[in-house]
Order: structure tokens, then sequence, then C-alpha cells
């Protein structure tokens, strides 16, 4: 599958930052990396328990892509794999940061309920 990533001068600018970071585990994988340091992939899905391990690999995998994280082989037999983040992915840090602070509110003020039908507006 292939990405539309927009570059154009106004309004795209947030499309574009929201195509790289988006997705259910995207924000979530870089707060993990950026705020705990480096994860082995193992690690990772111990950390997030909803990932299966194809989006897990999947959501890696773009976001080493896009320049966003590392991946580095820490030994060949058995394969052990380590993710961490990269100079420019650590330029994301006030933004995710940003949206953890959000969050935190957010579920105050929700009682902590994150259920679908506490996000219902009528």
């Amino acid at each position: 599958m292939t990405r539309k990533i927009y570059n154009c001068e106004k309004g795209c600018s947030v499309e574009s930052t929201m195509q790289i970071i988006s997705g259910r585990w995207k924000s979530v994988l870089l707060y993990h990396l950026m705020f705990e340091g480096e994860h082995r992939y193992s690690e990772l899905q111990k950390t997030i328990p909803g990932i299966t391990r194809r989006m897990l690999s999947l959501q890696l995998k773009d976001l080493e892509q896009d320049g966003l994280v590392y991946r580095k082989v820490l030994q060949e037999k058995p394969l052990m794999v380590a993710y961490g983040i990269t100079d420019y992915g650590n330029s994301l840090k006030p933004l995710i940061e940003m949206l953890y602070h959000w969050g935190e509110d957010f579920n105050k003020k929700n009682s902590g309920r994150l259920e679908e039908e506490s996000l219902l507006y009528y």
C-alpha cells in the first residue's frame, strides 16, 4: 500500500504530519521510544498489549522508512532486534508530549472511560 504524502504550502503540512504519525499505534510507539528509550521488539509487544505482531511490524517499518525510528540487530541467532528513536524522530517530542497531556486531561474529565460509548456526543 502506498501512502500519499502531500507537500504544498498552506494547510497540507498538517495533513502530511498526520499521515506520518497517525494510525492507532504510531504515536503510542513514538511515545514509548521517546520517553522510555530503546526497546526490543518483544518488549514493545508486551508494552502495548492490544497490538498484533503484524501491525507492530508494519507500524515500525513505516516509522523506520520515514526516518523517525531506527532498527538495530542485537543478535543474529536467535534474531533479536531493538528499536529506538532517531534525532529526527525526537523533533516530534513536544508534539507527542502535548498529545499525552491532552489525553491525560481527557481521561480525567471522562473518569478514565475510553469505551466507544463515552466518546459519542449527542
